[in-house]
C-alpha cells in the first residue's frame, strides 16, 4: 500500500497544511510518497524531503505547474494515480479545487474533510457543520481524500526522503491565470496561527476594525472575521472564519461582536480556548466559549489592549 500527498506550495516555501496531510498519510499505513508539482521549486522539493514519515518525493518541474492551477495539477496526478491506493491533499482552497478533479477522472467517490482515520478505508468526517461527525467507508481502488488540517498534528521535519523527478504530461493548457489581489499582512498566516482575533458585524465598520487589530497586535495573533463582517465590507473575504470560510483551531480564539450562528462556530469551535466578548448575554457564541465576557467591545476591547 502506497499513498500519495499533493504538496501545496508557492516555489519558494512548504504550506503547513502538507505536514498535517502527511501526518494524516502515515496513520492509514504503508508507504507515503509526496509530490511537489511546481517550476523552479527545487528548494521546496528539498524541504518536502525533510518531512518525518515521507519515504519518497516525487518532484515534477514544468511551466505549466507555476502558478498552481487546479487542471494541470489533477492532470499530473491522474498520470501517476495508478501507482496509489490513496491520494490526499490538504482540505484548502487549492485542495478543494484540485482534487475533486482527480476523483472523477479516475471514478473514485471523493472523501472530503476527513479529521480521523479508523483503517486505511474508514475515515471520519464533519457533516452539518460540525453538528455530526459521519464514519465513511470506501471500496474504491483508489481513495481520494481531503484531510481538515486542524483535525491533524503537524509532522516532524526530521526526515531524509530521497528526491526523484517524474515526467510531465503535456499541459492542458485549458485555463490560464489572469492575475491575484493578494491581502499582504504582517500577522500570522490565519490557518496557522497559535492566536486568533476575531471581529463580528458588532464592531459596525472598517474604521471600527482596528479595534480588533490592536488587540491582535499585542496578542501576536491573526485577525479573522465571520461571514456578516466580511459581508458588509469591513475587512477582505481571507479574513472570513467558518463553515464558507477558513476552519481554524488555534491554542487561543478571541470572539469580539461575534453573535456566533452556526456557521461560525463550524470554523473555530475546535479552537483549544474561546473567549468571547459580546453585550447580548444571550449570544451563541457564549456557549461554547471558555471565558465569555457581556460587555461593550468598543469599552472592553482597549481596556484589554492598555492591560496587556
Amino acid at each position: 500500500m502506497t499513498i500519495l500527498v499533493i504538496a501545496q506550495h508557492d516555489n519558494a516555501t512548504l504550506h503547513a497544511s502538507t505536514l498535517n496531510t502527511v501526518t494524516a498519510a502515515s496513520q492509514i499505513g504503508g508507504d507515503v510518497h509526496l509530490l511537489v508539482a511546481g517550476s523552479g521549486a527545487a528548494d521546496v522539493a528539498a524541504e518536502a524531503a525533510k518531512v518525518a514519515g515521507v519515504n519518497k518525493v516525487l518532484h515534477a518541474d514544468a511551466e505549466q505547474y507555476k502558478d498552481g492551477i487546479s487542471v494541470e495539477v489533477a492532470n499530473l496526478v491522474v498520470s501517476l494515480a495508478g501507482d496509489y491506493s490513496h491520494i490526499l491533499a490538504g482540505a484548502t482552497t487549492s485542495g478543494k479545487d484540485m482534487l475533486p478533479r482527480v476523483a472523477a477522472l479516475i471514478d473514485s467517490s471523493q472523501i472530503s474533510d476527513i479529521i480521523a482515520v479508523e483503517s486505511a478505508d474508514t475515515f471520519k468526517r464533519p457533516i452539518y457543520a460540525g453538528n455530526a461527525i459521519a464514519t465513511v467507508q470506501s471500496s474504491d481502488a483508489t481513495k481520494v481524500l481531503t484531510v481538515r488540517p486542524t483535525g491533524f498534528d503537524a509532522a516532524a521535519t526530521d526526515g531524509s526522503a530521497e528526491v526523484v523527478s517524474v515526467d510531465s504530461p503535456a499541459a492542458v493548457g485549458s485555463t490560464a491565470l489572469v492575475g491575484r489581489e493578494l491581502t499582504e499582512s504582517a500577522r500570522p498566516d490565519l490557518g496557522a496561527a497559535d492566536v486568533v482575533v476575531s471581529g463580528g458585524r458588532g464592531v459596525g465598520s472598517a474604521e471600527n476594525f482596528k479595534i480588533i487589530e490592536s488587540l491582535a497586535d499585542k496578542l501576536g495573533a491573526a485577525v479573522g472575521a465571520s461571514r456578516a463582517a466580511v459581508d458588509a465590507g469591513y475587512v477582505p473575504n481571507d479574513y472570513q472564519v467558518g463553515q464558507t470560510g477558513k476552519v481554524v483551531a488555534p491554542n487561543l480564539y478571541i470572539a469580539v461582536g461575534i453573535s456566533g450562528a452556526i456557521q461560525h462556530l463550524a470554523g473555530m469551535k475546535d479552537s483549544k480556548v474561546i473567549v468571547a466578548i459580546n453585550k447580548d448575554e444571550e449570544a451563541p457564541i457564549f456557549q461554547v466559549a471558555d471565558y465569555g465576557l457581556v460587555a461593550d467591545l468598543f469599552e472592553a476591547v482597549p481596556e484589554l489592549v492598555n492591560a496587556l
